[in-house]
């Protein structure tokens, strides 16, 4: 849910434009970079989760153990794979909107603070998710 929450608050009001101006930008000080990489985790982070939890449903009918041992290391590895780039998000989108100017952003700073809190909250979801393997 956080995922869509980050990608949603991006795709929706993430880009603007000057008044002057039709060319969009990124609202996190103009760089494009900062929008990408929210994005990106985003949906992937969505995906991934649709996939698990397919897994999951799917687990109890599998009987082989090595298999099941590899589809708890994998989700295991990803999770943990996905807590570090949360976390890179956090931080990099969080560094981008300090540096963003005032002036240039007009509408679309509730989103921004969304994005970044919500991927704040994202670092704790997959953490947890970590904690709870089997």
């Amino acid at each position: 849910v956080f995922a869509l929450i980050v990608f949603a608050c991006l795709v929706g009001e993430g880009y603007t434009n000057l008044p002057s101006s039709h060319q969009l930008f990124c609202i996190f000080n103009h760089n494009e970079d900062a929008c990408r990489y929210g994005i990106g985790i985003g949906v992937l982070a969505f995906l991934a989760c649709i996939f698990f939890f397919m897994v999951d449903i799917y687990f109890p009918q599998i009987s082989n153990t090595t298999d099941r041992k590899y589809l708890v290391l994998a989700d295991l590895c990803f999770s943990g794979l996905w807590t570090f780039l949360w976390f890179v998000g956090f931080c990099f989108l969080t560094n981008q909107w300090a540096w963003t100017q005032a002036n240039d952003v007009h509408i679309g700073a509730d989103s921004a603070r969304a994005a970044i809190t919500f991927s704040f909250f994202s670092i704790f979801s997959w953490v947890s998710e970590v904690a709870v393997e089997p």
